[in-house]
């Protein structure tokens, strides 16, 4: 009987950490002997640079313009394998201020399955998607089934926690006409007040689970310098152990739901709550929200 492949996209706020989130722990279920690809869903292509151990490699949408049609690329002009046999995809984008990054996403996901990239021995396909957009190409992994697996990546900042319920929204629409759902929450740490337990709370609150709690750790920042995830560069460091204790929860993990996002009203209580945000803070939501 063939294995199920598993279809895993992670949101979240820009700038929260998701790529590293990400190939850190891809890098820990590899460590269980998974077979994985990741496909970086970001214009900026450094979504699989730690796997891979270089600044950057040639993105779908470079070769497509290099080579002037789609029809001509191969696969192993795109598709790079790095740490621990994981293979690696970048879309890449247009040229700045030229036509819609998100093509370059439905161009890339399309060419990988003619291709042949989903082979029946992976376990899993991980898309590393831009920021909190879930508009256009860049919900393709959610709109057109791909994914059925989310997980967003989140802190106890504000916005962090702003984009996430937003996300939500966009997984509940989707939901309705397919197979997408949330899976949980990752809180990689800011070190705000409470922030465990904020998480935990807005986590229960959207219906889901905060899936583990990553903490904040400078050896993430000096794998990162060697162009390293933790656990390839310190093994038996505590954080390659929290990266490790974090895939073989994804691993394990059956609560896939389709979320309840807040209303700014009660995003607002649950912020105010936990001290957060204080009531002066309001005007500054309502600008925000009506931007």
């Amino acid at each position: 009987m063939a294995k199920k492949l598993r279809q895993i996209a992670i949101y979240g706020k820009g700038g929260i950490g998701k790529s590293t989130t990400t190939q850190n722990t891809v890098a820990g279920l590899a460590s269980l002997g998974k077979k994985i690809l990741i496909i970086g869903c970001d214009p900026k292509a450094d979504s699989t640079r730690l796997i891979l151990h270089a600044k950057a490699q040639d993105t779908v949408m470079d070769k497509v313009r290099e080579l002037g049609t789609v029809e001509d690329l191969e696969l192993e002009d795109v598709m790079r394998t790095g740490y621990a046999g994981i293979n690696c995809v970048e879309s890449g984008g247009p040229e700045p201020g030229v036509g819609c990054a998100g093509r370059g996403v439905i161009t890339a996901i399309n060419f990988l399955e003619e291709e042949g990239a989903y082979t029946p021995d992976l376990d899993y396909v991980f898309y590393d998607v831009l920021g909190d957009v879930v508009c256009g190409g860049f919900a393709m992994p959610i709109r057109e089934n791909k994914a059925q697996e989310i997980y967003i990546v989140v802190s106890g900042e504000m916005m962090a926690m702003y984009a996430a319920n937003n996300i939500c929204k966009g997984i509940v629409k989707y939901a309705a006409s397919g197979s997408v759902r949330l899976a949980g929450l990752i809180c990689n740490s800011r070190e705000t007040d409470k922030e465990a337990e904020l998480i935990e709370a807005l986590a229960a609150k959207l219906g889901t689970q905060m899936i583990h709690f990553v903490p904040r750790d400078n050896q993430v920042q000096r794998a990162e310098l060697r162009r390293m995830t933790v656990i390839e560069y310190s093994p038996e460091h505590k954080q390659a152990q929290e990266y490790r204790d974090l895939a073989l929860k994804i691993s394990e993990n059956k609560k896939f739901v389709i979320p309840t996002p807040l209303t700014m009203d009660e995003l607002e209580g649950l912020l105010m709550e936990f001290g957060i945000m204080e009531e002066d803070d309001e005007e500054i939501i309502g600008k925000v929200e009506g931007a």
